[in-house]
């Protein structure tokens, strides 16, 4: 068969199926245009999905007719110099307009802000018309129609016109997040309209608009440095979470990226912070040198390589846990509303008595006895519990208490403990309820964390030990890694060939529940055991163990243990969140509770 040059629309149409993949591809390379062209207000139209109609209006430096005629041509562009190793814009190959002008019906209109007039040009499946003038105000117009007409097949693996207008969406946000001093504005046939006034330098402001306003009262600022690399923006503490992966927001010299080493970046900061499959919130902001990076990796430009991956999965790993460590510990704003939800339907509304002679037995004020649950009988059985003391002034120190005290103490002072589980503490303008499991859980984990990176943990010598019956096969996976297990403190030895002797265990836990750490142990080692040694898997092996070892649900505290508790809480990162990333602790703010009883 002989080899033949292929037209120039059908090199356009092969192109375009790398360029433009649905209409949100076509709208990204517009908004991109418009924002290269220093726009500072974009409005982007839509119908049927972007499918029938995608416009996008901006008021950017605009062409004239010269630069019309080149800009529907391929490899035309005015961003590139002679190397790929200096890219400052966000458009550069000089691919987006030809590609779509093969599949769709598209139309450019512009004028510079110093003509007195504009032109427009059209192109109708790789066909281009006779440019002609036009009225237009300064900047450009770039509208397309019907796209993929002139390909139906592809048309067949578009989705349906909802999901394709929020893909449009999502694209617009992505923009919007990156360029916080430009107006967006989204509107169309087949949506609400969606604005994003200008925020000028004030990127969370833009965040919080785009991710909603509970991100700003989340979002923990990351501001840091290696070598030539710089990482900016904000991380949601980790009990604001979502179930998925779309509220995570990276960009390279100001280009969105989904790139999949920041992705997975991101998921090795929160690792052992978030339940499993819960995704955190971030919004994160490399700048390197553009000679670092290359972004021609795809027509695309969604994905980049990095000169050096390791060093910015460093950065973004070490500069989130930081900030973490530093401000993570909060309990997200979240908590506080979700459990005024709960309480909310329990209400009733208030309606007025008609004005009777008061009298004790109908009176709205008077004592409340149900016939049970709060007689007197019901509540003989609690006379012998021992209750906390309300005396702050007695468990924080000998010390006269001093009239900041509460603000001292941001966790507050314990006042009393609830279905020998939760501990309830008054603060300065608030009360806190804590999971009294889930909070020592973390402190022990974090402790043996700390201990793993200087010495071998203390252990305590069993007087018996314990021997757990267990298959073959994981008693050889447990004596491979018997030495990483001794510097935590978990000395065992082999006891037959299907059973293990625990000799000694982590002193820091107390009493622990050998059968259960065993067996659990085995089960963790057997699932991501790799040939680089559990080495590299130790703070998992430290989070079950903490998990065994802490307070256990159901013990009663005495009033100094639950202020050392709350003490020791203050001052240990990530106390904010257990093990497995679910919150230790919820705030309810005085004004929130008075709220609850229409006070406010």
């Amino acid at each position: 068969m002989a080899i033949r040059q292929l037209s120039e629309t059908l090199i356009n149409q092969i192109a375009a199926g790398e360029v433009i993949e649905r209409p949100a591809s076509a709208a990204k390379e517009l908004i991109e245009n418009a924002l290269d062209a220093g726009a500072t207000r974009i409005e982007i139209a839509t119908s049927g999905g972007g499918k029938a109609l995608l416009r996008v209006s901006d008021n950017g430096s605009g062409m004239d007719a010269a630069d019309l005629e080149l800009a529907v041509r391929r490899h035309c562009t005015s961003k590139l110099s002679d190397t790929l190793e200096d890219i400052r814009t966000l458009g550069f190959r000089g691919e987006a307009l030809p590609s779509i002008g093969s599949v769709a019906r598209l139309s450019i209109a512009s004028r510079r802000r110093d003509s007195a007039g504009g032109h427009e040009i059209a192109v109708n499946a790789g066909k281009i018309a006779h440019l002609r003038p036009a009225a237009a105000n300064p900047g450009t117009i770039v509208e397309v129609r019907d796209l993929f007409f002139a390909t139906p097949a592809r048309l067949k693996f578009l989705k349906s016109e909802k999901a394709e207008a929020g893909a449009i969406t999502e694209i617009v946000k992505r923009m919007a997040i990156a360029f916080p001093a430009v107006r967006f504005v989204l509107s169309g046939t087949d949506r609400t309209t969606l604005e994003f006034p200008a925020t000028g330098d004030d990127h969370l402001a833009r965040m919080a608009q785009v991710l909603g306003k509970e991100f700003r009262d989340n979002a923990i600022a990351l501001d840091a440095v290696r070598e030539e690399i710089s990482l900016t923006g904000f991380a949601g503490v980790p009990t604001f979470n979502r179930g998925n992966s779309a509220h995570q927001y990276a960009f390279v010299n100001g280009r969105p990226v989904q790139d999949k080493l920041i992705l997975s970046a991101i998921r090795g900061a929160y690792a052992e912070t978030i339940p499993s499959g819960r995704h955190p919130v971030a919004v994160l902001s490399i700048t390197l040198d553009p000679a670092l990076v290359d972004v021609n990796v795809h027509p695309a430009k969604s994905d980049v390589r990095f000169r050096d991956p390791g060093l910015v999965r460093g950065l973004i790993v070490g500069a989130v846990r930081e900030a973490l460590a530093r401000d993570g510990s909060r309990a997200a704003t979240t908590g506080a509303s979700d459990m005024l939800r709960s309480f909310r339907p329990g209400f009733q509304p208030y309606t007025p008595r008609p004005q009777t002679a008061w009298s004790a037995e109908t009176s709205p004020s008077r004592p409340y006895q149900p016939a049970t649950g709060f007689g007197e009988r019901p509540q003989a059985s609690f006379d012998g519990l021992s209750m906390p003391t309300a005396r702050a002034e007695q468990q924080f120190s000998p010390q006269p208490a001093a009239p900041d005290t509460t603000a001292r103490y941001p966790l507050g002072a314990a006042r009393a403990q609830i279905h020998a589980n939760y501990i309830v503490a008054q603060t300065e303008d608030g009360l806190v309820i804590v999971d009294q499991h889930a909070a020592h859980e973390r402190l022990v984990f974090e402790a043996m964390r700390k201990a793993l990176h200087s010495k071998r943990l203390a252990s305590q010598v069993l007087l018996i030990p314990e021997i757990i019956d267990i298959p073959e096969e994981d008693c050889d996976r447990l004596m491979q890694h018997a030495a990483e297990l001794s510097e935590l403190g978990l000395a065992i030895e082999r006891f037959g060939p299907g059973a293990i002797a625990v000799r000694e265990t982590p002193a820091m836990l107390g009493e622990v529940d050998a059968h259960g750490l065993i067996r659990q142990l085995a089960d963790e080692i057997a699932e991501w055991d790799t040939a680089s040694g559990l080495s590299a898997k130790l703070e998992y092996v430290a989070a079950t163990m903490a998990c065994h070892g802490s307070v256990r649900s159901g013990r009663r505290l005495r009033p100094e243990e639950m202020n050392a508790l709350l003490r020791e809480m203050e001052v240990t990162p990530g106390s904010g969140q257990c093990n497995h990333g679910r919150p230790t602790y919820i705030e309810l703010k005085l004004s929130d509770i008075e709220r609850l009883f229409g006070r406010s």
